[in-house]
């Protein structure tokens, strides 16, 4: 276990928000764990929903009642994904989570979606040393994100929020607006009056 100049692991860098090296037997442990349950959730049959649901439920931070996730799921720990009830994410949920990502209750995710929380330092030495960084992504109960969605680090997505298929969302969005585009900006509001 590789550790900094004040005693912390590189996971508990990582875990901070802090800079941190990747190439560490810790983290790579703990990645290899995800990628084994990660493996068998995606060759899991079809028909075998309750093995599905027995590992997500071992691979995941937490998975709430009635949420349905379609193989395949791409993670890097998997630990630190949490999702709410009554949830759906179509094929192909790439959900980088070095940081946590929570997703809330009743949200829709489509086909390829992207969440990204790792982030690269701008300084090319920093980089080509191979430290790295990560901040959360939080999307709120009832959201809907189009297919082929990117959120990036950092990001919260509102309640009830629709991100436009194909957007690639920078910064937060707020509660109760389309946002569409790259960057994904807000287009209009949601309401009682709106449709």
């Amino acid at each position: 276990m590789m550790s900094d100049a004040d005693g912390r692991s590189m996971r508990e860098r990582m875990l901070a928000g802090d800079l941190y090296i990747a190439d560490d037997p810790e983290l790579a442990e703990h990645h290899l764990r995800a990628m084994d349950l990660m493996e068998a959730f995606n060759a899991t049959p079809a028909r075998d929903s309750r093995e599905r649901r027995r590992l997500l439920a071992e691979l995941l931070g937490e998975i709430g009642a009635d949420t349905f996730i379609r193989p395949p799921l791409r993670v890097d720990y998997g630990s630190h994904i949490r999702i709410g009830a009554r949830s759906f994410a179509n094929y192909g949920l790439v959900a980088l989570d070095v940081a946590p990502i929570t997703i809330g209750d009743d949200v829709q995710i489509g086909s390829n979606v992207q969440l990204l929380t790792p982030t690269h330092p701008v300084d090319p030495e920093l980089r080509r040393a191979k430290w790295e960084a990560a901040e959360p992504i939080t999307i709120g109960d009832n959201v809907w994100l189009g297919g082929g969605a990117i959120v990036l680090a950092g990001v919260t997505v509102g309640d009830n929020a629709v991100v436009g298929a194909g957007a690639v969302v920078t910064r937060d969005i707020p509660a109760n607006v389309v946002a569409v585009g790259n960057p994904a900006r807000v287009i209009r509001a949601i309401g009682p009056d709106t449709a």
